[in-house]
């Protein structure tokens, strides 16, 4: 029976985008044909709880690493290999091609058939700097298919590799979960309870962190509030930015119209979405381009939700907006841009309607993860 290893540093409990990506795409693998090696997430004895419950629920086999960061060094290869013959895997998939992909050709010589390597915004960071262009050429000419999120990533990455790894490249990004993220998904209720019922909610639903532009709807707020007084800006995750973004909303004077929910469980994230009349976050790229957003899964989530969605540019962020249908693309940073787009929605409820609209018949057309699993499964 055709198996499959799933090579991975990204997977739950460890929290993040990719991790609920890779996941989400194993759990609609048949659990039998699957083996997940992975890094262990937490070496502290509440972090080996949570690690072998999490395993323990998996319908397939979890395997770890005793280190917290797989590399392909000589141990973890071995590692690798010895996996591959002892369940007669055919197939493996690198959950991120850098720098894991470098392993493929030793899994290639003890009996791998097929080879997927899955990129996403760090790779096409790699494709900037010369010695990491050199290796993700390796690890083009190493696989089968190197697989890309969106226009944007396709196109860095594209640069470095060999035209013929180029050519054979295929998108597969995130996926939506349309039954969970739906526009009935309880948003009154977190409405409710924060206070909010009769206030039109911007919504972000992010990690804290400088990139994804929370900064810039603080400073967008005082323009939004000379345009629609009793506006609220809904904060929705935790990070290390969380006390600077709560220091600027006071030095702006907008303190009153921000609320902070801290981290959310993810079973609770769809009614936040929920909670908003539109989503909006404004990322930015940093770093001289090094750090971008690789695709922005939080916008289709909020489209499926029914939501408007106001994007930055930043990366692959545009990707994942019907510009002018499911939403708009302002630039990142820019609060005067943010402000005038989230002003133009909450003044207009039928506009606010169709883009919502349209962004969930999107996500159903294009975005579903069964479309994207069934992808997955003919390249491996």
């Amino acid at each position: 029976m055709h198996k499959t290893l799933i090579v991975t540093n990204d997977f739950p409990p460890r929290p993040g985008g990719i991790q609920a990506f890779l996941h989400n795409m194993a759990l609609r693998l048949d659990p039998e044909r699957v083996v997940v090696y992975a890094s262990t997430w937490k070496r502290s004895a509440e972090g080996r709880e949570a690690t072998a419950a999490f395993d323990a629920e998996q319908p397939f086999q979890v395997v770890r690493d005793r280190t917290t960061m797989l590399l392909p060094t000589p141990r973890v290869t071995r590692r690798a290999v010895g996996l591959l013959r002892e369940h007669g895997c055919e197939s493996v998939w690198f959950g991120a091609a850098a720098p894991l992909g470098l392993m493929g050709p030793a899994l290639r010589q003890a009996g791998a058939k097929r080879l997927v390597a899955t990129t996403h915004g760090h790779e096409a960071g790699w494709a900037q700097l010369p010695a990491a262009r050199q290796l993700l050429r390796r690890i083009g000419e190493g696989t089968d298919t190197l697989t890309y999120l969106g226009e944007y990533t396709r196109s860095r990455i594209a640069s470095a590799v060999t035209e013929r790894a180029a050519a054979r490249m295929v998108q597969l990004p995130p996926g939506v979960d349309e039954k969970t993220f739906h526009p009935e998904s309880g948003g009154a209720e977190v409405r409710a309870r924060l206070g909010l019922t009769d206030r039109p909610v911007v919504v972000c639903v992010s990690r804290l962190v400088p990139r994804k532009g929370q900064d810039t709807l603080i400073e967008a707020m005082p323009a939004i509030l000379a345009a629609v007084p009793d506006a609220v800006l809904l904060i929705v995750g935790g990070g290390p930015y969380a006390s600077d973004l709560r220091a600027l909303a006071v030095s702006k004077g907008v303190a009153d119209s921000v609320v902070f929910t801290g981290a959310v469980p993810w079973s609770e994230l769809p009614a936040h979405y929920g909670a908003g009349d539109v989503f909006a976050m404004p990322c930015r790229t940093r770093r001289g381009g090094l750090d971008v957003e690789g695709l922005g899964i939080v916008y289709l989530e909020a489209s499926a939700t029914g939501l408007p969605v106001v994007a930055g540019d930043s990366g692959g962020a545009p990707d994942a907006v019907l510009d002018g249908e499911t939403g708009w693309v302002v630039r990142g940073g820019d609060p005067d841009d943010a402000a005038d787009r989230i002003v133009t929605l909450l003044q207009d409820p039928d506009l606010r309607a169709r883009m919502g609209e349209r962004g969930r018949a999107w996500v159903e057309e294009k975005w579903r993860w069964d479309l994207l699993a069934d992808r997955l499964r003919e390249l491996l």
